[in-house]
């Protein structure tokens, strides 16, 4: 049987599943969190550890299987079109070197490059964070040095826009989404007929604070932070604003099931900061839907949190007037791999090849 394998680097642990083109065969989440890799800050010097344990696990699981493929998360490689991408040189360099942003999964690509060779097979990225689609006009921030960027659940969020196309029984060509991705980062992208023509950008951007991220913010208060001595380091500043605010800078934790234990319990605190993530959510939602003029399909409500229908409810309740709802809970981020993946070798679509683009590296 084909199979095609999937890797997904985060931060302390790398998901890995192996997927023929029905169902999911193997899958498992590596945990980093105890071993060396937990105290390692660069991301060229994770590579071998990783790729030793990755091997060691897949070997036992292609036993009888035919490796096709190995798909990678893509990273942060600068604005590029939507697709499937062959893992060459310049986009190892570009992830591994941390040239456009650090982060885990700029480890994808050479993890991805690194079983594929040993096995002669073609090794994939789809569908990046980086992905740009975004209309002119939504690129424009008001400051002319400052150009708004397109970062964000891309993989997830196509793979919604593709099932939500295919229960509503046309191609995603005939519809306009909204999509709320609602991770440790959130993410709300307007879909006009299969293209991603605005978001909020995810990392460290506009839109609205999540479990871990800051959101937008008033700029006078981010002036005056970068000018104080605990935060004069941007290093500093940029953990404290993508992984130390939202709801874990008001509480402590940016854990929604702890969150929602602590309103259960009574805690007012908790239920204010809960509020305020569900009415800043829904203010981009009506933002993005005037981007579609109005003419949206439908509400997608993906990620960790569309676990929680509670969250799901409070939140669709400030917007059912824009258009109904479809929930995929979780991120799917390896059965999204594996799609891409299985498209790319059935030619159902365009291999692209990554060209890299002028743009300033980190901290410049």
């Amino acid at each position: 049987m084909e199979v095609v394998l999937t890797i997904n680097p985060g931060s302390t642990s790398t998901k890995i599943g192996l997927f023929s083109r029905d169902k999911k065969i193997k899958g498992k989440s590596i945990d980093h969190s105890h071993d060396k890799i937990a105290n390692m800050l660069s991301i060229k010097k994770q590579l071998p550890l990783r790729l030793n344990v990755i091997k060691d696990t897949i070997e036992r699981w292609i036993n009888g299987n035919k490796l096709v493929a190995v798909v990678g998360r893509g990273g942060l490689i600068g604005p590029i079109d939507s697709g499937v991408y062959e893992v060459n040189d310049e986009l190892k360099d570009v992830t591994i070197n941390c040239k456009y942003a650090i982060h885990a999964s700029n480890l994808g690509p050479s993890l991805a490059d690194g079983i594929a060779k040993k096995h002669n097979v073609p090794a994939f990225i789809a569908d990046p964070v980086t992905v740009d689609e975004m209309i002119p006009e939504a690129r424009i921030s008001g400051v002319p040095e400052i150009e708004r960027r397109s970062r964000l659940h891309t993989l997830n969020i196509r793979a919604c826009v593709r099932k939500a196309a295919r229960k509503l029984g046309q191609d995603k060509t005939h519809y306009n989404f909204i999509v709320n991705h609602m991770g440790g980062g959130i993410s709300i992208a307007p879909i006009r007929k299969g293209r991603i023509i605005d978001v909020n950008d995810a990392l460290l951007g506009m839109g609205p604070f999540s479990p871990e991220r800051a959101g937008a913010l008033p700029l006078e208060g981010i002036i005056r932070m970068a000018r104080s001595e605990e935060y004069s380091n941007i290093g500093k500043l940029f953990k404290k604003l993508t992984k130390e605010s939202g709801v874990k800078g008001y509480l402590g934790t940016g854990d929604m099931r702890e969150v929602m234990q602590m309103i259960e319990q009574g805690n007012k605190k908790a239920k204010l900061v809960y509020k305020a993530m569900i009415y800043q959510n829904a203010k981009e939602i009506g933002a993005m839907a005037t981007t579609l003029e109005g003419q949206v399909d439908r509400i997608i409500y993906t990620g960790g949190m569309a676990h929680n229908e509670k969250i799901i409810n409070d939140l669709h309740s400030r917007v059912k007037f824009i258009a109904p709802k479809i929930v995929f809970p979780g991120e799917n981020e390896l059965v999204s791999l594996a799609e891409g993946g299985f498209r790319a070798l059935d030619g159902k679509t365009k291999i692209k090849t990554y060209k890299q683009k002028e743009f300033a590296e980190v901290g410049k």
